[in-house]
């Protein structure tokens, strides 16, 4: 075990993480920090929670507070999949740099004008470290005179998530702007083939330091649901009723399930709220304070809030759909029952995502238990009453345009068939 008093930082580093109650370094802050301090490339592979954050923050940190490097360039980048890790990350250099003379700027799309225009004079001007989603620097490098060559460390945060969503590209563009010599450094969850790929391009001769993704928090109780896709709502709204959920976040696979789930849960009178992509920054924000402070029930969303957003005291996490990856489980399940506290994960799963589910339960070792469709669905309610007349309105609507059509084909056969009748006595050969 390693005390960060242990570690080579500074007076005014060591003060601000008393100040927050940083004690012993997390097992990723103890093997990834000396070997950052030594200058090599690194490959680090930890999960969402196990504070690699401060494991590359903090060296960046104390070698910017030396005054080895020029004050008046951007000599530290750090490379985020989303604005919210990006808010967060912005938020810990708050914490850790509070005692130092030290400048920072965070770089996300869906902002206003003003905000753009500051960060496109923080980036000239240069600033000590910048934190940046790639889409919107590479809209800075592209219309801009900007300086990347005193770069003296680079960070990929979370980089399968970024690859995943399809920042592969403008990473690649990016580094171009940097000096190949900078010291790089690699974080991700998981290590695919993908991240191997952009490993051997831009790091050079890496240490690795591989933390285990651990398995979903014992006091999670997982349950499974075999459930066919169009029974998928009228489940899940009956057991938010039934248990009366709080503090609960629903993972949906895609930006449009995530939107036609809110848009039902909001008809049925859920107090709930929707966090996707499409969102702005401001609207995004909004809706995590309101989780977070309980003036929102239920959160449905993307892998967004899976990795990255610290929230607290969530009760219920639901698996809609069936991640695509075993560890993204682990995340979302992961953001409840947190620092010894209880929760409930449901997930469900249609017929061709068995696999899927199989896969899942042999990474976590464990076999989840089925619970029972039946008895939450004997008094559900599929959808209010405005949907249910609308929806035999235009049943009725189209009985009857198909019985009038069936009725005027009817009538065009028995024409055709006596057209053929006549003129067949004449001799021709009608088809």
């Amino acid at each position: 075990m390693t005390y960060f008093d242990e570690l080579p930082l500074n007076d005014d580093i060591l003060d601000a993480l008393d100040d927050m109650n940083f004690v012993e370094c997390t097992p990723i802050q103890e093997l990834a920090i000396p070997k950052i301090f030594s200058g090599c490339d690194l490959i680090a592979s930890a999960q969402t929670g196990t504070g690699k954050t401060a494991a590359y923050l903090l060296p960046i940190i104390e070698k910017i507070s030396s005054g080895v490097l020029d004050k008046n360039r951007v000599n530290a980048l750090i490379l985020v999949p989303t604005r919210e890790l990006a808010q967060q990350v912005d938020q810990l250099m708050a914490g850790f740099a509070y005692y130092l003379n030290i400048t920072w700027i965070a770089i996300f799309g869906g902002n206003d004008g003003v905000a753009f225009s500051q960060q496109q004079k923080a980036l000239k001007d240069g600033c000590d470290i910048v934190v940046a989603t790639p889409g919107r620097l590479i809209s800075f490098l592209r219309t801009c005179n900007i300086d990347f060559s005193a770069i003296d460390m680079l960070v990929l945060d979370e980089a399968d998530r970024m690859l995943d969503i399809g920042f592969y590209d403008d990473i690649m563009e990016i580094v171009k702007y940097i000096n190949h010599k900078c010291q790089t450094l690699l974080f991700s969850a998981t290590y695919p083939k993908t991240v191997e790929k952009l490993a051997m391009k831009i790091l050079h001769n890496p240490e690795q330091v591989k933390i285990s993704v651990s398995k979903p928090a014992d006091g999670i109780s997982q349950n499974i649901f075999l459930v066919n896709d169009d029974l998928k709502q009228k489940l899940l709204c009956a057991i938010a009723k039934s248990q009366s959920w709080k503090k609960t976040i629903i993972f949906a696979s895609s930006k449009q399930n995530v939107k036609d789930l809110y848009k039902q849960l909001i008809r049925l009178n859920f107090n709930v709220a929707q966090i996707h992509s499409d969102l702005d920054n401001n609207t995004r924000s909004e809706v995590i304070l309101n989780f977070k402070n309980g003036k929102v029930d239920l959160l449905v969303a993307t892998d967004v809030v899976a990795r990255g957003i610290d929230i607290e005291n969530v009760e219920v996490v639901v698996n809609y759909d069936v991640p695509s990856h075993p560890e993204d489980y682990v995340h979302r399940v992961g953001r409840t029952a947190r620092a010894g506290a209880t929760g409930v994960a449901y997930t469900f799963v249609n017929a061709k995502d068995k696999l899927r589910m199989a896969k899942i339960e042999s990474f976590i070792d464990k076999s989840i238990p089925r619970a029972s469709v039946t008895e939450f669905l004997k008094n559900a309610t599929d959808l209010p009453v405005d949907d249910i007349e609308q929806i035999r309105e235009k049943r009725k609507s189209r009985k009857n345009y198909h019985h009038g059509y069936r009725q005027k084909s009817n009538k065009n056969s028995d024409n055709r068939s006596s057209y053929k009748r006549n003129n067949s006595k004449s001799g021709k050969n009608i088809k």
